[in-house]
């Protein structure tokens, strides 16, 4: 009698991972080329397999963006986590950062809001669209 051993790296299938990660397959990818996702190991059949400690970065990963934190940002984020040395105030100070480059943009599209503002006043809404003042506006601004 031949007995057949195989062997089974124990983890997630790349699906698994994106699904538990709240990220599609190609974002992993993606985090992978760009070096925000190491690359996992594979199975004998050529699988990647992903661990745990995969998912929780995949999640770091979406929540930084969904805070406004660019990818290159998430990847000085976490080079921060396992940098030598590394402190909390590292990771302040990247966030009081992000934080005035938020409070810019605010205050961009605030100045953007009162421009459109004006620029609907103008505008009485009748006539036809040869006559729109807003159109008018658009047409003659010079570029900044």
């Amino acid at each position: 009698m031949v007995r057949t051993y195989t062997w089974v790296m124990e983890g997630l299938t790349t699906a698994e991972a994106a699904k538990l990660g709240g990220v599609n397959v190609e974002t992993i990818r993606y985090y992978e080329r760009h070096g925000l996702v190491p690359k996992p190991p594979r199975t004998r059949s050529g699988y990647r397999i992903f661990s745990e400690d995969s998912v929780k970065r995949l999640r770091f990963i979406k929540h930084a963006q969904e805070l406004g934190f660019s990818l290159k940002e998430i990847r000085e984020l976490l080079s921060l986590r396992v940098k030598p040395g590394g402190s909390c105030a590292d990771v302040r100070s990247k966030t009081q950062a992000k934080i005035a480059d938020v409070d810019e943009k605010i205050n961009h599209l605030q100045e953007i809001r009162k421009a459109l503002v004006q620029l609907t006043n103008t505008c009485s809404g009748l006539g036809p669209v040869n006559t729109c003042t807003i159109l008018q506006a658009l047409n003659t601004k010079e570029p900044a």
